[in-house]
């Protein structure tokens, strides 16, 4: 039996803005092609990989900021915007990658429930390709990947008639003193990190990006097609 296939678009260092853009473009073309089960085979989306280029807090539904915090949030420096994403505020900066799967969950047989734990696992599995161990899930409240109190990839994801948009944030040379601004994801008492800081030397996203695809491929069960275009 064929492997689903997903396609592979890699922005670089870009604008948050144009990630968001181009995710709604993936979400019109999948949710205007037929709601039925695919066959095996069949093109399941697309995995957006970016790492964004400028500092951005971001608002989930549940909200997560106030128009007085978004305003002292501003005056930092950073670009403020509420998503339609699960989950409350968080930040988005150089250093992060940023992996937003626009997926049809019908053509992987996954439910969303079984999506968010896979997202949580290609984190889990990244840390242990990178030499890192000791990184796992939570339950919720406290969905993401922690190592120990330290959270080290933020996950948030939107699902309407099965196609899922949004995905995760994994701190690899992250500025972490940007999350100094906020409570992460509302969650108090708890930390940040990133691969940087626990591997004592310079991550770049760009070292990342093999093994997360590897992980990938691995726990969605499908093959990855490169497109040349991002559009």
């Amino acid at each position: 039996m064929r492997q689903p296939a997903v396609r592979l678009v890699r922005l670089g260092r870009v604008p948050y803005a144009e990630l968001l853009g181009l995710q709604d473009r993936w979400l019109r073309r999948l949710q205007a092609e037929p709601g039925t089960e695919a066959p095996s085979g069949t093109e399941a989306g697309a995995l957006l990989l970016c790492e964004p280029a400028g500092p951005v807090y971001t608002a989930g539904l549940r909200g997560g900021l106030t128009p007085e915090e978004t305003a002292r949030l501003r005056a930092l420096g950073a670009e403020v915007r509420v998503t339609g994403r699960g989950g409350l505020a968080t930040f988005h900066g150089p250093g992060q990658l940023l992996c937003h799967p626009v997926l049809d969950l019908r053509r992987l047989g996954l439910r969303l429930r079984m999506h968010v734990a896979a997202l949580e696992a290609c984190a889990v599995r990244l840390c242990e390709l990178q030499g890192l161990q000791g990184a796992r899930a939570r339950s919720p409240p406290y969905t993401g990947v922690w190592l120990g109190d330290r959270k080290i990839c933020a996950i948030g994801v939107r699902c309407g008639r099965h196609i899922t948009s949004h995905g995760l944030a994994l701190n690899c040379s992250t500025d972490l003193t940007w999350f100094e601004h906020i409570v992460p994801c509302g969650l108090v008492g708890t930390g940040v990190t990133s691969l940087s800081k626990e591997l004592q030397r310079h991550v770049t996203v760009d070292e990342v990006m093999p093994p997360f695809l590897v992980a990938f491929k691995e726990i969605y069960k499908c093959t990855l097609i490169s497109e040349d275009s991002p559009n």
